[in-house]
């Protein structure tokens, strides 16, 4: 009789498990090492080439230490793969959406000026300046799904989008050169109160051409 029990407890506690994993799959429920502060996360680059089975190299020198790489470097700080013009990328007989890196800076992200947003207002924010600066819709719903979760529950969120720092921090290189990087990486940090922050001015993305596109971020300590 005590097995049967037995048997029917590791049953429950089975389901229970599965029920729990496909909510956490519905909810995309945040990994925990996301919630740690000063990592830059997901900066994830699409390529989107004139032509089908294009050969791109893209180094990336980067001041801090690496975490993740989807996929592995072919070389010392270099991926070297194939990309279509629908941006689907190819390489060791495997294809992905983008090239994908994590990091722990050695640099600090400065917030001279950006924007304080109500957390309930940073999606439709998000929304507008991610279209602004030359993200598509796609990129733009990938960007919000990742980030909002951590945001749209603070009281207010500060803002920066980062220019020179970063891109002297995260060096990219890429050949062919493309007609248009656009590199948008969002700095921020909740406040419980309105932060006054000179305006920031925000530059109008392209897409002519061959075009090369990164997102990600830093909640910063």
């Amino acid at each position: 009789m005590r097995t049967k029990y037995m048997i029917a407890f590791l049953a429950a506690c089975l389901m229970l498990c599965c029920v729990g994993f496909a909510f956490c799959a519905r909810k995309k429920c945040p990994d925990t090492k996301y919630e740690e502060p000063g990592l830059d996360l997901k900066p994830v680059i699409y390529l989107y080439p004139e032509e089908d089975g294009t050969e791109v190299e893209v180094s990336l020198n980067y001041d801090g230490n690496l975490n993740e790489l989807i996929p592995e470097f072919s070389s010392e700080n270099k991926w070297e793969v194939v990309a279509d013009k629908d941006g689907t990328i190819t390489y060791d007989g495997q294809t992905y959406d983008y090239l994908f890196w994590e990091g722990d800076p050695n640099y600090e992200y400065d917030f001279f000026s950006g924007f304080c947003v109500k957390g309930c207002d940073t999606e439709s924010f998000l929304n507008d300046k991610l279209h602004e600066m030359g993200l598509n819709d796609a990129e733009t719903a990938e960007f919000i799904e990742f980030w909002l979760p951590r945001m749209e529950g603070n009281e207010y969120n500060v803002i920066s989008f980062q220019g020179d720092t970063y891109k002297k921090g995260a060096k990219l290189s890429i050949s062919p050169q493309p007609d248009n990087l656009i590199r948008v990486f969002m700095a921020w940090y909740p406040s419980d109160k309105y932060v006054k922050i000179n305006p920031q001015s925000i530059q109008e993305g392209s897409r002519d051409g061959f075009t090369v596109v990164e997102w990600g971020g830093n909640k910063v300590k």
